[in-house]
């Protein structure tokens, strides 16, 4: 039973309701967003809203507490770009101001729940002000659906912008209305999501995708930053200073790592520095081409620049030479025991034990393997340039997956 001169019994009402705040508003956010999110959208897609969410109720509770409400400008600034967040991730309105009224409703029944026989006239002030306060968010939540953001007129400037400039159409006007100037060169950065392409993610996710990569560029540079991205690919075009336009710097694997952990799945950053304005166009396809080659490779979500997939790069490009290479290994395909035996071969070399272990045989079994892919492929694995070209064969062939990064080529 409580002790009636302890601090926490002698509290009113609200001052009981702020000090259960803490763990009240991850309950909101739990029965509130989260219990009226469309179908499709991950469990943990709400949670960067908590630090707003418990913002923005510890304060309404204080002033609660000091016998006042908040006014409508300061609702504003706390719901204001809570609001304006799920608008851009385009969250339908019926579901936000369905979801706002259940959190509502928790924390009623809390009040409820918590108040004393003797607050029965402060639990209906309490209500009475709360309700106040929920007229008050309504009406922001209403006006930032309704509003023509500036912001999200700026961006789609950036985005036509890009859109130009990556079709090699003319891009002064548009420029001018993204409030800058084309620039004489760009490095060129193309954004590849390691999704499933048959699995079409909720339009909320891909919004919410757009928005955390443009943000997370605004921060990166000081410049305005042409950009478009449908959820799952893009590309951005980076003037600004030179430590904005060098691959190498590490912020970029960084921003690659950042985004892999907020989206949920491997994200795939390729570059191509110091490109001219006319050159965007093609730059944009082969930096896009690098992205899905180094997806393809295995080599793991990050950040990656042409020099470091030079060799690979050079031997996937469309020629008659590179189609007679991949008919070489073609004989393979549907023995999949003498593929896995050459990929483990290109991993470990003239390892043949390791080799061997790797594909779970004995090394006499895997000797005869590589003698195999010899008699069918007229290339001995066992010898450096042959092996180096059936490496290559199985880049060209699309085979590689599976095949480790450090494959000696």
């Amino acid at each position: 039973m409580p002790d009636p001169s302890s601090p926490e019994t002698n509290a009113n009402l609200v001052q009981r309701l702020l000090a259960d705040w803490p763990d009240l508003s991850g309950e909101l956010l739990t029965e509130g967003l989260g219990a009226y999110a469309p179908a499709g959208v991950p469990d943990d897609h709400y949670d960067e809203l908590r630090p707003a969410i418990a913002g923005t109720g510890y304060a309404v509770l204080a002033a609660l507490a000091a016998g006042q409400v908040p006014s409508h400008d300061e609702i504003r600034g706390f719901v204001g770009p809570v609001a304006r967040q799920h608008a851009e991730e385009r969250l339908p309105l019926p579901v936000l101001m369905t979801a706002i009224h259940a959190s509502a409703q928790v924390l009623l029944a809390h009040a409820a729940a918590t108040a004393r026989p003797d607050e029965t006239s402060e639990l209906v002030a309490v209500g009475s002000r709360l309700l106040q306060v929920l007229t008050s968010i309504n009406l922001v939540v209403v006006d930032a659906y309704l509003a023509d953001s500036p912001l999200d007129s700026e961006r789609e400037a950036r985005r036509e912008l890009c859109d130009a400039l990556v079709h090699g159409r003319p891009a002064a006007g548009l420029a001018a209305r993204a409030d800058t100037v084309v620039a004489d060169r760009y490095l060129v950065v193309t954004v590849l999501l390691d999704v499933d392409p048959e699995v079409a993610p909720p339009n909320m996710v891909l919004h919410r995708r757009k928005r955390v990569l443009q943000n997370a560029l605004d921060e990166l540079t000081t410049d305005i930053t042409p950009a478009r991205f449908d959820g799952v690919e893009g590309v951005a075009l980076i003037a600004g200073t030179v430590a904005e336009s060098d691959a190498a710097s590490p912020r970029w694997a960084e921003l690659a790592a950042g985004l892999t952990e907020e989206f949920g799945v491997g994200v795939y950053l390729a570059f191509l520095e110091d490109v001219p304005v006319g050159e965007i166009p093609k730059a944009a396809v082969d930096a896009a081409e690098l992205g899905r080659l180094a997806k393809g490779l295995n080599r793991g979500p990050g950040a990656y620049r042409i020099d470091q997939l030079l060799l690979e790069f050079q031997v996937t490009r469309p020629s008659p030479a590179r189609d007679r290479l991949a008919e070489r290994v073609e004989p393979l395909f549907d023995q999949p025991h003498l593929l896995e035996a050459l990929h483990s071969h290109l991993q470990f070399g003239a390892d043949r034990k390791s080799a061997a272990a790797q594909v779970h045989v004995h090394p006499n079994t895997y000797t005869y393997r590589l003698r195999r892919i010899h008699e069918l492929t007229g290339l001995d694995p066992t010898k450096p340039r042959e092996s180096r070209m059936l490496a290559a064969a199985l880049m060209v062939a699309g085979k590689w997956d599976g095949l480790a990064s450090d494959a000696r080529l």
